[in-house]
């Protein structure tokens, strides 16, 4: 066998074992939710209620700052226990609208405090520290400038501090513009298989979750003793997660309470977005891994945790399969390889990629009861968007690797809640760079391999070159279109 052919052929056969890895640990995911999820959280009454900081990190955040202020400020908690925090790292008129909202709350007899920092050293991760040396509460609750509490958030999560080994307690994500497009849609799924299967089998199988960065509530005690937070990473949250639990002290997940959030309805946000959290839990990964596995912790704690801090390496799998996929049918057909054997080859690697997503993404979206049919028409597209930015989460996991330093990017925010909502004309956009014309290539390219395995009768390995097809076509025209508005293609009804 030449060289080439042979190498072809066995990266090929490592991303079908790399897959397949990780699609057998979506399923133990699935197992684990639905055979513990009987667990009862700690259950009492904090009497009396105690003070709380409600932290409010933003940045540029002009369209959706005052929404977030007044939901924090209606929340039914006791006006003398409740203290917020605007911490403002603004640079444009955020910082007039953010004030004139905390003077208006103010007024009002609510004990709101506007904070603004010289510079953003640190950003998020800096704030939040900032912010935390002059909170009164004994307890600190967060949210990004996309979500908005509802008024019983407090009250439903912070009686499960009677126990005075609980750390943290997480809210689910719920999502007020899930319908607004395909794209937020396909986030939606995303994110409840997150949320529902991924922190609910952890959780409820007594291993290390991670908090989300917002809707969530923390004993500040638990924040200083395991060393605050600390802006090395992207992802300071899942940083001071890991911290925080191999400190001993212990978190908790609420599923039943929902936090409503706003989507990015932009695919550059959507890219960014998904860039940070990719690079940020590498990161983690390379700083946190070697605590996890040197520590006391019980077997199933340690592997879970591997699983949860390097799973974006199946991003790059799917990268590489898209540039391996079309040559590793070349070679076998060189080889005189039988094609219902190269078929079969590929529908292996196919059910490996694509099998314990398709039962992930179903089973989550059973849970947090929406149409089954529907759900069932949006995964293929789930899986697309999945391939079609492989390419952009593998450059973030790289140099995450690396350790090459990026800026904290934020996800710009319009205040889209409702399918006639508009958002074009309105500053801030996610960045684009030069991937989403690879993207664009490789959706040409797949579309003249689908071409030519009509013409070598190899039918079977269609469905699959396809996926690769739609996905970079939808990812790589969408990036070029929303950045681009004279572009004609998706301007109109890329958002219906």
């Amino acid at each position: 066998m030449e060289l080439v052919p042979a190498v072809i052929i066995g990266i090929y056969g490592i991303i079908f074992v790399v897959l397949s890895i990780f699609g057998v640990h979506r399923y133990s995911l699935i197992f684990r939710y639905y055979h513990n999820r009987k667990q009862t959280p700690p259950s009492g009454t904090l009497d009396p209620l105690p003070k709380v900081t409600v932290q409010l990190p933003i940045y540029n955040e002009a369209y959706v700052v005052d929404r977030l202020i007044e939901a924090v400020c209606n929340l039914e908690y006791p006006r003398d226990r409740l203290h917020v925090q605007v911490l403002d790292d603004s640079t444009d008129e955020t910082q007039r609208i953010a004030k004139a909202s905390v003077e208006k709350f103010t007024r009002q007899g609510v004990d709101i405090a506007y904070i603004h920092r010289p510079n953003r050293e640190g950003f998020k991760a800096g704030a939040l520290a900032h912010g935390l040396g002059s909170a009164k509460g004994e307890f600190v609750a967060i949210f990004d400038a996309d979500f908005i509490p509802q008024p019983g958030f407090l009250m439903d999560t912070i009686h499960y501090f009677c126990d005075e080994k609980v750390g943290m307690v997480q809210a689910r994500w719920d999502h007020v513009n899930r319908g607004y497009s395909l794209l937020t849609r396909v986030q939606a799924i995303l994110l409840d298989g997150h949320f529902v299967l991924e922190h609910g089998a952890r959780y409820f199988s007594n291993l290390f979750f991670n908090f989300n960065g917002t809707a969530g509530i923390w004993r500040k005690t638990s924040i200083e003793d395991s060393g605050g937070w600390m802006h090395d990473t992207l992802t300071e949250d899942m940083d001071l997660s890991y911290r925080a639990q191999l400190r001993g002290w212990r978190f908790i997940y609420v599923p039943e309470v929902a936090v409503p959030s706003e989507l990015p309805v932009e695919m550059n946000a959507f890219k960014s977005q998904q860039d940070r959290w990719v690079k940020g839990s590498i990161q983690n990964a390379r700083k946190l891994l070697i605590q996890v596995l040197k520590s006391p912790l019980p077997l199933k704690v340690k592997v879970e945790a591997v699983f949860h801090l390097t799973n974006n390496v199946a991003h790059i799998c799917i990268a590489l399969l898209a540039f391996l996929i079309f040559p590793a049918i070349v070679v076998r057909l060189h080889m005189n390889w039988p094609k219902s054997w190269i078929v079969l080859t590929d529908l292996l690697v196919f059910a490996a990629a694509t099998g314990s997503v398709f039962c992930f993404y179903l089973y989550s979206q059973k849970e947090v009861r929406q149409k089954l049919i529907s759900t069932i028409a949006l995964i293929p597209l789930v899986m697309m968007v999945g391939i079609g930015i492989s390419l952009n989460n593998s450059k973030a996991l790289l140099e995450g690797l690396f350790n090459t330093k990026s800026p904290f990017e934020r996800t710009p925010k319009f205040n889209v809640q409702h399918k006639l909502d508009e958002w074009k004309s309105k500053r801030y956009r996610g960045k684009q760079n030069w991937l989403s014309y690879i993207e664009l290539g490789l959706g040409v390219f797949f579309t003249g391999a689908i071409a030519l395995a009509f013409y070598w009768d190899l039918y079977g390995s269609i469905p699959f070159l396809m996926l690769f097809q739609c996905g970079f076509l939808y990812t790589g025209l969408l990036s070029l279109a929303q950045r681009h508005p004279r572009i004609a293609i998706f301007r109109k009804r890329a958002l219906p």
